[in-house]
């Protein structure tokens, strides 16, 4: 298959790019900065396989995001998976964040997924096959600690948008699958390349009653974490997602060492859902159409 991934620099990305290069897929391993800050992830996934292509894609730029999806399409004549996987984690009291940098959160990890659809969802359209993949988290529904709130509001705005993409393309043969990875302290990049807010004042202010309190979420989660904890995992499950038969596609699909609860809240909701559907008559948008005749 012709796959198109978003933040395939590092972390879950990285490892899903090169595990679905390795179950025999061709992958376009979208890149910010290619010449410059992402030169050498590049030129690492360049020289992995033949079947791993890096491309410029800055999921904050309709510009980049539709050269990348042309080069794709040019190349290949198709976009059989998409992956959204771009995305950025920021640390901090919610009230120190500005209202500017809260709108970068939500242009990256929302925002960039609606400007990434629109480019690639006309191709999939008119091929009456593909399939959405978008890479969420557990914050959504599951347990969550402080000092993360402007991420888990993203994540969550992106989980809703994936639910309704899935049922307005499910007649176009398009399916859906939202993959939901838990809390990881090593293996990604999240927590290490986090953002600060803005507003020192407020961030002082909180230490009063605070202190040091991001350290010790950090070190709590890490004591949850079991030992067998393989952030791979992650990549391994889409590359299964991506695999399995079409129609056959799990609508959710989890990876929670640390088990924050959100299996369990997901499996509720989903399936309130999809009552939900069938008592108006729209159960066939839970399952892509699939033509018999091909």
């Amino acid at each position: 298959m012709i796959v198109l991934i978003s933040g395939a620099s590092s972390g879950f990305g990285a490892l899903t790019a090169r595990a679905l290069t390795d179950a025999g897929h061709t992958v376009y391993a979208g890149m910010r900065d290619l010449a410059g800050r992402n030169a050498a992830a590049a030129a690492d996934a360049a020289a992995y396989s033949p079947g791993l292509r890096p491309v410029e894609l800055d999921v904050s730029s309709e510009t980049s995001v539709q050269q990348a999806v042309d080069m794709v399409v040019g190349a290949e004549r198709r976009i059989d998976v998409l992956i959204h996987n771009a995305g950025h984690m920021v640390t901090g009291p919610a009230e120190a964040f500005t209202p500017e940098q809260v709108l970068d959160l939500y242009d990256t990890n929302v925002v960039g997924t609606q400007r990434l659809n629109r480019a690639a969802l006309p191709v999939m359209r008119a091929q009456r096959d593909g399939l959405v993949v978008w890479v969420g988290s557990s914050s959504t529904r599951g347990g969550t600690p402080p000092y993360l709130a402007p991420y888990f509001a993203a994540k969550a705005g992106m989980d809703a948008l994936a639910q309704s993409y899935a049922l307005e393309l499910a007649r176009f043969g398009i399916e859906t699958t939202i993959v939901v990875p838990g809390a990881f302290t090593h293996g990604t990049n999240h927590f290490l390349h986090s953002g600060s807010p803005a507003d020192t004042d407020v961030v002082a202010a909180y230490e009063t009653k605070y202190a040091g309190l991001m350290e010790h979420v950090g070190q709590r989660l890490a004591e949850l974490e079991p030992e067998w904890s393989d952030v791979a995992e992650v990549a391994r499950l889409i590359v299964s997602v991506v695999d399995t038969e079409k129609g056959k596609r799990p609508f959710r699909a989890s990876y929670d060492p640390s088990d924050d609860g959100a299996i369990v809240v997901n499996a509720v909701a989903d399936r309130v859902r999809s009552e939900l559907l069938h008592r108006i008559g729209l159960e066939d948008l839970l399952h892509p159409y699939v033509d018999c005749r091909a």
